[in-house]
């Protein structure tokens, strides 16, 4: 069965030679939510992030999976005390056939507002500190990759192959995610909150997001033991979704279909035995109405070395 799910055409990709792998890494979490309104005096927007979090993990993978413990950087100095604790988690597998994600994450309160507009505001309100905004996010996305024999995903993101050749592949799956906003408006500026539109008046945002995804993905080999990845995985989503304590009652149970998108980007060096690169993976999730709008973006970068170990025993005489 294992044999059969990372089946691969050696010209192209050099098999996983090894059963064990560790890994150092560290890692850098974003997100950014934009909320947006159309009323009678123009069109409104507010950007919310805040601001980049920095974890150091240590990780051991069996073949297609990365289980591991890390640790964000500020809870070492200190940084978090009586901030809304952050919780991030995921499980990414990549095998030569299928992917799949499995992710959780809890913000914390330490948004700043980023962007504005359609306000008549006398006093600046970018990057300044805004702690009325929690969300809560959990979902799956999986996918079937069709040139599975020429192109390797888990060479570009789990480090277990090498890909000798540069190839393509045609992508397609499905995902799930639930999502839950808070919103407390009244935290807002007193310019800002005066001039809001009803349709931003709200407390909660709670939606369900299904969606079908057909991208493409390239490993490009511009060197030995070198290659690169770029992914692009847009979806058709159908959202549903509430939202609460609005006084736009034509906002309450909305059923809609939109766009979101899921990048990945990677560059590693692998040498069979050692490995050391960086990896993008990014969620955007768009929801548009006549009068309403809430685009919410989430995504890690990761950079990381380490070393495959214990040979499995097809290849320990070679």
């Amino acid at each position: 069965m294992g044999k059969e799910f990372n089946a691969v055409d050696t010209t192209y990709i050099s098999p996983n030679l090894y059963n064990l792998a560790f890994m150092l890494e560290s890692s850098s979490w974003y997100e950014y939510y934009r909320l947006g309104s159309k009323g009678n005096n123009g069109e409104q927007s507010l950007g919310f992030s805040p601001n980049a979090s920095f974890k150091l993990g240590v990780y051991f993978g069996w073949r297609w999976i990365f289980l591991g413990y890390s640790f964000d950087v500020k809870d070492i100095f200190g940084g978090h005390k009586n901030k809304a604790k952050k919780t991030e988690m995921a499980l990414n597998l990549y095998s030569s056939k299928f992917g799949v994600d499995l992710y959780y994450r809890k913000t914390g309160s330490d948004f700043k507002i980023r962007s504005s507009s359609g306000f008549d505001l006398k006093t600046p309100i970018k990057n300044l500190n805004f702690n009325g905004l929690q969300s809560k996010i959990k979902g799956l996305n999986a996918y079937w990759i069709f040139n599975y024999k020429k192109f390797s995903y888990p060479a570009a993101y789990s480090q277990s192959t090498n890909q000798r050749k540069s190839a393509g592949s045609l992508m397609a799956g499905f995902s799930y995610s639930q999502h839950n906003i808070s919103f407390d408006y009244e935290k807002l500026p007193g310019e800002v909150r005066a001039q809001l539109h009803d349709a931003l008046l709200f407390k909660k945002v709670k939606y369900s997001d299904y969606s079908i995804n057909v991208g493409y993905g390239y490993n490009w080999v511009f060197a030995k033991n070198w290659v690169s990845n770029l992914s692009l995985l847009p979806a058709i989503a159908y959202k549903k979704s509430k939202i609460d304590d609005t006084p736009n009652t034509d906002n309450h149970w909305i059923k809609d279909i939109n766009f979101d998108l899921i990048t990945r980007a990677a560059v590693v060096y692998n040498t069979n035995k050692y490995f050391v690169g960086a990896s993008l993976v990014m969620h955007t999730y768009d929801y548009r109405k006549r009068n309403f709008s809430l685009t919410n973006t989430f995504g890690t970068v990761r950079v990381y070395a380490g070393f495959n170990f214990w040979k499995r025993k097809e290849f320990r005489d070679k």
